[in-house]
């Protein structure tokens, strides 16, 4: 398209969409606000761009996306009637995942620790209407990664890599991804994919590949839980390859799960719902620890389309599967009590008992293991801002207070979000003592951790 000529491709979009210029603007600004990206669309913007203006090279994947989620496809450059240029093509040809998924592990790990590239794949894009690989359409596929070296792994290697996983998913519950995920990153790039391209037999192969999807599944929850989503589902897609070449259907299942609370916590209900079944319906025959694990996400995803009945439904089979589970406590992937009262008033909240949802998240705290300082936070951060907003002040701030024992020590995005929030919904209650003490905590918190 040359320059200035009307963008027909852009219009056709908008029209097959049903938007207005305004709701094209709104779309890209939440798509932004997503992924931390410092921009502010408009009306005049989207004008401009019909007009034949061509966008910035920032506000494109940001188009694509907008329209890719409206569609519930994916939406390419030419179609929107803006082709990369030359220098661009080569820019997004680098950054495209390798098909050789080994290949592809390294390029996301050695941008994730490479401090000079993380803000940039941090502010990936997610990508709602991704297509996801189907298990049948990947199992067996893998080939030997051999690289012709006298190098041979065994068991040893393959323990190796499922201690480390364990040691730093201790880390990440103690102290925060902030922390952990870039020695997740580290050791997959240094360690793991060295392994990956060893010589080995059929079976040593197949047990270090399912060993490294469990990691890199593990390095993605943390990516999304530090809120890089795109990066986040760059990791689980790379998880479901590994678990796919493994022949690890349970893997592959856990993995599509936690691309589920993803679109959760994203607010993409029918898309969040829709991942939950596609990981359900692909369980091989689970055991009650893995089937309340999957059939609790699909609650929340059924709350999230306010399908009261189907969400209730599924939390009854959740329950039931949970009390025929052991008390055994998985480092990732894991489902117990606390995971289940937490998705308990996550529904209750989805649908609109905001009380309910308080006594569902009281009662996780009360059976959460004492070394999950960062998903406490998590949720008293949340259950914090429920008390608020049913008007119980001095209980919203006792909670809070109990957040600040845990953030002084945890390096997280998401409990920084929390904090932020606290310090900004309690400015209004200054007049109160308890409002005012949990404050100047805060205050002093904040002053300390920017002195460090």
């Amino acid at each position: 398209m040359a320059e200035h000529e009307p963008n027909e491709g852009l219009r056709g979009l908008l029209s097959e969409a049903r938007w207005s210029q305004v709701e094209l603007a709104a779309a890209v600004n939440r798509a932004a606000n997503e992924a931390g990206v410092s921009v502010s669309c408009d009306k005049s913007n989207v004008n401009k761009w019909l007009g034949g203006t061509r966008p910035q090279v920032k506000w494109r994947p940001l188009i694509l996306e907008a329209l890719s989620r409206r569609l519930g496809r994916p939406v390419t450059h030419a179609e929107a009637g803006f082709p990369p240029s030359v220098a661009e093509t080569a820019t997004l040809a680098a950054l495209a995942m390798p098909e050789d998924t080994v290949e592809g592990l390294v390029t996301i790990g050695r941008e994730d620790m490479d401090p000079s590239r993380r803000k940039f794949v941090t502010t990936t894009l997610y990508a709602a209407a991704l297509p996801i690989p189907a298990y049948v359409d990947l199992a067996g596929r893998a080939e030997a990664h051999a690289t012709g070296r006298a190098t041979r792994i065994g068991t040893g290697e393959i323990a190796t890599v499922r201690t480390m996983t364990d040691r730093i998913a201790d880390i990440l519950d103690e102290l925060g991804g902030g922390h952990a995920r870039p020695m997740a990153a580290a050791f997959l790039v240094n360690t793991v994919a060295p392994y990956l391209r060893a010589d080995a037999s059929e079976a040593v192969r197949k047990d270090m590949l399912a060993a490294a999807s469990d990691l890199v599944y593990l390095t993605g929850w943390m990516a999304m839980y530090e809120k890089a989503h795109g990066l986040g589902q760059r990791y689980y897609v790379q998880a479901l390859h590994l678990a796919a070449d493994a022949e690890d259907h349970v893997t592959y299942c856990r993995t599509l799960r936690g691309m589920a609370l993803q679109a959760a916590n994203l607010k993409h209900g029918k898309r969040s719902l829709e991942l939950a079944d596609s990981a359900a319906e692909a369980a091989p025959k689970a055991g009650p620890r893995l089937q309340a694990f999957l059939t609790g996400q699909q609650a929340q995803g059924a709350a999230l389309v306010k399908d009261k009945r189907l969400a209730f439904s599924r939390l009854a089979e959740t329950q039931t599967a949970l009390s025929k589970a052991d008390n055994r406590r998985d480092a990732i992937g894991g489902y117990d009590q606390a995971a289940y009262f937490f998705h308990v008033s996550s529904v209750l909240y989805g649908l609109g008992d905001v009380a309910g949802s308080i006594a569902a998240m009281q009662d996780s705290n009360r059976v959460r293991p004492p070394v999950e300082k960062q998903g406490r936070a998590h949720a008293n951060g949340l259950l914090a801002q429920r008390q608020l907003e049913v008007g119980h002040l001095e209980a919203s701030c006792a909670t809070w207070s109990t957040f600040l024992d845990d953030y002084e020590r945890l390096s997280s995005s998401r409990a920084d979000e929390h904090f932020n929030v606290l310090r900004r919904r309690l400015r209004p209650y200054l007049k109160n003592q308890h409002a005012r003490e949990v404050s100047e905590r805060a205050q002093e918190l904040a002053r300390q951790k920017v002195a460090s």
